[in-house]
């Protein structure tokens, strides 16, 4: 996939209906029963931190970030990410993962969580939260639970639990 083919896109309300279609298709009827799903539940994902890509017009991914609280400390919720099948393995993930962090980060965010595999989203600046320091609601194992610290420092003597931040 060439980058002048793909375009990243702040997300709008009218792309609602195909990203809502794009999760159904990549992760089905059983999302809407995940920790990190429940968690977002009766919160609305923050639109300034989300963004689609798109190959001309057709819309290929998505990455949503959401409001959330470790303890008392502010933080992002990472996801849904997600990729047309098709498209996967072509960098498409990652360029939207870059493109949210490096927009939460220019807002002042310095805290971004999600629950995912090390190996993957390691490579993008995230570590495995260390057992018991911070608590998804509902069942996570806690090898998937992950930081990115968007300020140096950020995730030092954070802890508690992962709700949703209601002020925000």
């Amino acid at each position: 996939m060439s980058e002048l083919s793909l375009t990243i896109l702040p997300e709008t309300v009218d792309d609602a209906v195909a990203i809502e279609r794009l999760h159904e298709r990549t992760f089905g009827p059983g999302r809407l029963a995940k920790s990190a799903y429940r968690l977002r539940e009766g919160h609305d994902h923050s639109p300034d931190l989300s963004f689609t890509a798109r190959i001309g017009t057709l819309l290929v991914g998505s990455v949503r970030l959401s409001t959330i609280r470790i303890g008392d400390t502010p933080a992002l919720l990472l996801g849904p990410l997600t990729v047309e099948p098709p498209f996967r393995q072509h960098g498409i993930g990652k360029a939207l993962i870059a493109r949210a962090l490096a927009e939460a980060k220019a807002r002042g965010h310095r805290l971004v969580v999600l629950v995912g595999d090390e190996p993957y989203y390691g490579r993008l600046g995230f570590k495995m939260i260390p057992k018991g320091q911070a608590k998804m609601p509902g069942p996570v194992d806690p090898a998937r639970l992950l930081v990115c610290e968007l300020t140096k420092g950020a995730f030092k003597g954070v802890s508690g639990p992962i709700r949703p931040d209601w002020s925000a």
